[in-house]
Formats: structure tokens, sequence, C-alpha cells
């Protein structure tokens, strides 16, 4: 279900990086969270153990490492030269069900490894879900639901990426889905996914996820988290991969503590919960205290889009913004089945800790959406308190 070692989402990688050059010693735990609550048993949590057998029999290939040191250089070839030697490890990975038969997944180690296993383990657990549903894909059909999906985004000039890996209905389909985009999509910009960039000659999309904002209020505390954690991907990238993740403790907060610095040095923005027109709206009315020209800024839409709706948000914000999108589920699980839902799955930090000789600190993510809220109750009254929510 796994097919390389880089068939993963970038922001693995680059985030990866990231603690490799400055918190080497940093330990992490990721744990899995199912919003839908389904159900499962015992054949399945046996399918899923020998699935997450089979990873540990991946690692860097010698073509792929000469195309990541060539095709993603902003990542330090150090880290590359380590990754060559990487192997996941299964007995890492504590699953099991709970007394109602919720999936139960927990990864701790170092989190320049741990962070590696998240998508990994969302894509096996996305595509074990689809067969033992006993859903049956047409590929002909979920192709051509493409297709006139990818007609309305060439006709309205809706410029995109691929960002489905880590709920994708299968590795197959997945595949023909990305070979699809590169013959007959005219403004997909590229695809989060390393490996299928790498197979189609697409480009590598991605910057940093919820976790790095998430590690660095763990260690660091709440009210400088966003400002902290932005200063250290500026130290370790210098400019590159500059699309700053701004939900991780609402929208609002975010723009707080942004400094004209950091503002004049990021590209732009990903939304990734909220109502898409209110928080553009603000983003515009930051750069415009800082006397930044929006238009020189771009914001990345990411939440659950569908074309339609991306489309309203471009025509929103014309001539005020650039706009950019991520668009994942909706391209990569959309078997056009009716009645079909696709897996509603997140694996997210739920615990870290400087090294291994400090205490262990629990965090969380506090989104512009409720539902994508995550993590202690405790941990949100002092976050709120603290961040002035």
């Amino acid at each position: 279900m796994i097919l390389s070692i880089l068939d993963t989402d970038l922001y693995k990688f680059s985030t990866s990086n990231a603690y490799f050059q400055l918190y080497p010693l940093a330990e992490g735990t990721f744990k899995f969270n199912d919003r839908a609550a389904e159900v499962y048993d015992g054949s399945f949590l046996e399918e899923f153990k020998k699935e997450i057998r089979s990873l540990e029999a991946l690692s860097l290939t010698e073509e792929e490492f000469a195309y990541v040191t060539g095709r993603v250089r902003y990542i330090h070839r150090n880290y590359w030269e380590w990754l060559r030697g990487f192997h996941f490890e299964a007995d890492k990975i504590q699953a099991s069900l709970d007394a109602e038969g919720h999936l139960q997944i927990e990864v701790t180690d170092l989190l320049y490894k741990v962070t590696l296993y998240e998508v990994p383990l969302l894509a096996i657990v996305a595509e074990l879900r689809n067969r033992f549903k006993g859903v049956a894909l047409d590929k002909d059909k979920a192709l051509a639901l493409l297709d006139s999906k990818l007609d309305y985004a060439n006709e309205h000039g809706l410029v995109f990426s691929e960002f489905g890996t880590r709920r994708r209905f299968s590795a197959d389909l997945h595949d023909a889905i990305v070979a699809h985009l590169k013959k007959r999509c005219k403004v997909c910009s590229g695809t989060s996914n390393v490996y299928f960039a790498m197979k189609y000659g697409l480009t590598p999309i991605g910057t940093f996820p919820h976790e790095w904002v998430m590690f660095h209020s763990g260690v660091f505390g709440y009210k400088r988290a966003n400002y902290l954690s932005l200063e250290d991907w500026i130290s370790v990238y210098d400019g590159a991969l500059g699309t700053a993740l701004i939900d991780t403790f609402t929208t609002g907060s975010f723009l707080r503590t942004l400094t004209m610095k950091q503002a004049k040095l990021l590209d732009g923005f990903r939304q990734d919960s909220g109502d898409e027109r209110i928080v553009g709206d603000a983003i515009i009315a930051r750069l415009k205290e800082f006397g930044i020209d929006p238009a020189t800024k771009v914001i990345v839409f990411s939440n659950a889009l569908t074309f339609p709706r991306y489309k309203d948000v471009v025509d929103y914000f014309r001539g005020r913004v650039k706009v950019s999108a991520g668009i994942g589920t909706n391209i990569t699980c959309d078997p056009g089945i009716e009645g079909y839902k696709a897996a509603n799955i997140v694996m997210k930090l739920s615990r870290c800790r400087m090294s291994a000789k400090d205490p262990w600190e629990k965090v969380i993510k506090i989104s512009d959406d409720t539902g994508k809220h995550m993590g202690d109750d405790h941990e949100f009254e002092i976050a709120a308190y603290e961040l002035h929510l």
C-alpha cells in the first residue's frame, strides 16, 4: 500500500529535517484520531499489522537519493544521507482496538524519525478501510469523474496542487490520478507526494505542518509558539519553503505575533480551517498594517475544498491577493460511488519533550473549526488563557 519511502508528503521531510538540524534530541508521540469513530474488528487489526510490517522493507534507493538531492536542494544533503539508512520499525507502532472497536495507534521516537510515520500509517488505514467495507472501485468511472473536475478547473484557471496522500482511496488509484493530472490538467502546480512528483515530473509541494508549531508550544510555551516556530523555520530554510500554516492556535493568534520581518520574508500563508473569506480578509488586513501590498503574497486554501467552492474563493479575492489551493480528498478519494464517504482520519503530535532527560509535555491544536480541535482539555484552558482566546 506504500510504494516507496518517498510515497509521502514533502512537508514530512522538510519538518523531519528541521528537527534533525535544530532539535536532534527532541522526542515525540503521534496519536491517531478517527473523527468519524468508525468500528473495526480483529481481522482489520491483523491486516493492519501485516501492512505496517511491510513498511520495514522500504529504504531510499539510489535513484531516489539522486532525485531528492538534485531536486529538493533546500533540504540539507546531510539529512538525505541520514535517510539512506533509515527504516521504519513496526515494533514502535502501538496498534489496538478499544472496547468499542475504535482503532488506536501511537508511535513514539525521536521527532525527526517519528514524524515520518504519520502519512504512511494514515494511507494504510484509509485503503484498508475501503477494502474491509467492500467498496468496489470502478477506476474508469473514478477517472471520468476526475475529468469533469479538471475540465472545470482548466476552464476557470483554478491553480491548485494535489494534497491527497493521507486519505487516498488506494495507492493504485492515486497513481492513476496523478498520471491523469500530468496528462490533462493545465493548472495543476504540483503534488505533495514526493514519489509521484519524481515519477511524473511534477513539482513537489509543501512546507510545514501543525506539529511544528505544536512542538514549539510544548517546549517553549503557547504565547510565542507561532513566532518561535517561524523564526526556527526561517533559520533552517533561509527563505525557501516560505508558506506559513497559520491555524494551529487560531489564525487570530498567529497574526497577532506575526512580525514585519516575517511577513516580508514569507511568500504566503496556508488556510486550513475557518471561513476562507474571513481568514483571507484578516491576512490582507494584517499585511496592510505592515505596509505590505497583499497582491505580492499568496494564500493557499486547503480546507476540504471542492472546485466550485474554490472558484468562489478565487472570485472573492481576485485582484486583492494571489490565490492557490491544496486539494486532497476530493481528488484522491472520490470514486463516484453513491453514499460513499471518505475516511475522516488524522494523526497528530500528542506530546513532546526537548530530550530524554526532560518531562513530557502535552500538546494540542486549536483550529478555526471546532471539529478540528485536538488534545487535552486542561491544556485547552491554559492555551486559551495565555493566548487570550
